[in-house]
């Protein structure tokens, strides 16, 4: 066997931050190049705004003007969730959009007996919208006590790199689903967009107009633009017209009826469907949801720093966060947007393709997503956008996310057993155990748990329909009880422990504190 030079043997030492990004959390592009960035966000995150109403409006009884009209109030509330969060909250970079954590809990409103009984549609929409506002209003107070209270802090303190390593990987890998089965469903436009957007932005990333890496940053935005006019054409020409109804609803852009449904100048405002009703029941199962979308968001929270060059969130920053974001799903059940509040996992994977992490960014993707929910109809073309458009999308943004969960394996000894048992235990069960409960919930339309309590079968079916849920509580029992002596080097631990505390690195001064000099009245912990 040769000898091996000692200028061939590179070691890439762990890093705190990513390198390579030409904007950081704190630091800001140009205005016009922040608007742009600002308004690429704002159309990907209006494929969850646009596809969770599409999905319960419906069944709710709804029609397509019941519709478009959650979809504005969705987007004008995801904006101002998003301005508090990075303004208060954490104040890293992420738009604090719909969580789809709350489809099971709110099918289970909408298949209540009560409600089925009422024969007008609109009226069962607007009875049923009510019972989810009081059910979100309830089950909001458990992320408000354990953000404001530091009771998350505690409980964060019993995460290793190792334990973040399956749960932040799985917040991506976990949607699967919504990446290229939905391509699949129409193929023509959703592998153009695939093949042309990785093209652009990393075969062609080096290509700059004025020294600003045009299509590294804004490959999106025109891979968009030309396989939606190339949607649009296929649709004009006649291509699905005798196509089944399912081609035609991923392939056409002249289905979804939210530019004919929606008026000009609407302004959301809370209680608008009317005043919330409130039922234990019902309150009980949207907070196995809640749960759901805390763990997601924390690890979404953690790819976020990362992506955006900032130092893991301090345990106080984070509980500070999570706190916010129950008032997040207050705001949702307040105003009506028919789901609850987590980071949307699409925009948190655009900082890395663009490696632009800027705070600044995200905060002008919230005024065009407040804007453009009170102009409905412009809103509402931007909408219209086929969701196979941005699935194809997803394919590349959920599998970063997933990747910088993976890197968190740097700060741990791979070379150990007891972190691959874990690792490997936690990964697996992370996507058998909610697949199983996916595959029983589509054969028998109801979950696995189908007791005679409505609220324990909606808190047991979602809490183990969550890929990131199940992980997090398999590798953070093995991580705390398995040869936890001699472990905590190969757990990555002193490497996490000064990023623990507020102040224990200089740099979370920087990238956390509060504006408006605020924290004098809000000390750090």
């Amino acid at each position: 066997m040769a000898e091996v030079k000692p200028e061939d043997m590179v070691h890439h030492m762990p890093m705190d931050q990513l390198q390579g990004f030409e904007y950081c959390i704190d630091s800001n592009p140009s205005w016009g190049e922040g608007i742009a960035l600002g308004f690429q966000h704002y159309i990907l995150s209006l494929g969850t705004a646009v596809m969770i109403p599409t999905m319960l409006v419906p069944l709710m009884g709804g029609n397509d003007h019941d519709k478009a009209k959650v979809v504005q109030t969705l987007l004008f509330v995801t904006g101002i969730k998003t301005l508090l969060q990075t303004l208060f909250g954490t104040r890293l970079p992420t738009i604090m959009g719909g969580s789809y954590a709350y489809v099971v809990p709110v099918l289970s409103i909408i298949r209540d007996p009560s409600i089925t009984q009422i024969a007008d549609g609109h009226t069962r929409f607007l009875q049923t919208m009510r019972a989810v506002q009081g059910s979100l209003i309830v089950s909001s107070s458990i992320q408000i006590i354990l953000g404001y209270s530091q009771l998350w802090a505690i409980c964060s303190r019993f995460f290793s790199p190792l334990g973040m390593v399956p749960v932040i990987a799985l917040v991506g890998l976990g949607l699967f689903e919504r990446g290229f089965p939905v391509v699949g469903k129409c193929v023509e436009i959703g592998l153009p967009m695939l093949i042309l957007f990785v093209a652009l932005s990393q075969y062609l990333k080096h290509m700059n107009v004025r020294h600003v890496p045009v299509l590294e940053r804004f490959s999106m935005l025109m891979c968009i633009a030309l396989v939606w006019v190339y949607a649009h054409i296929l649709t004009a020409s006649g291509a699905y017209k005798h196509t089944a109804l399912v081609t035609q609803i991923n392939c056409r852009t002249d289905l979804a009826n939210l530019i004919s449904s929606s008026q000009w100048i609407s302004i959301p405002y809370p209680l608008q469907w009317g005043a919330p009703t409130f039922s234990a029941d019902h309150a009980f199962g949207m907070m196995a949801a809640v749960v759901v979308s805390l763990i997601e968001t924390t690890g979404a929270f953690k790819a976020a720093a990362r992506l955006a060059s900032a130092t893991p969130p301090p345990a106080y920053v984070l509980s500070r966060g999570i706190g916010w974001q129950g008032i997040g799903t207050l705001l949702d059940g307040l105003f009506g947007t028919g789901t609850g509040s987590t980071v949307s996992v699409e925009n948190v994977g655009l900082l890395g393709s663009t490696r632009v992490g800027s705070r600044r960014v995200i905060q002008i993707s919230a005024g065009f997503m407040i804007f453009f929910s009170m102009l409905g109809k412009f809103g509402a073309l931007f909408a219209s956008i086929p969701f196979t458009i941005f699935a194809a999308i997803y394919c590349v943004m959920f599998g970063i996310v997933a990747a910088v969960g993976l890197s968190f394996m740097q700060f741990t000894n791979m070379n150990s057993m007891r972190n691959l048992f874990i690792i490997g235990v936690s990964f697996f069960l992370g996507l058998s155990i909610p697949e199983y409960f996916s595959r029983y919930s589509t054969s028998s339309r109801q979950g696995p748990a189908h007791t005679k309590a409505g609220w324990f079968n909606d808190f047991i079916n979602t809490i183990f329909s969550s890929p990131p849920t199940v992980a997090l509580f398999v590798a953070v029992l093995l991580d705390n009880t398995l040869d936890v002596k001699d472990a905590a080097r190969d757990r990555g631990m002193p490497w996490w422990a000064r990023f623990r505390t507020f102040r224990g690195d200089s740099r979370n001064e920087e990238f956390y504190t509060l504006p408006f000099n605020l924290n004098r009245f809000f000390p750090p912990s």
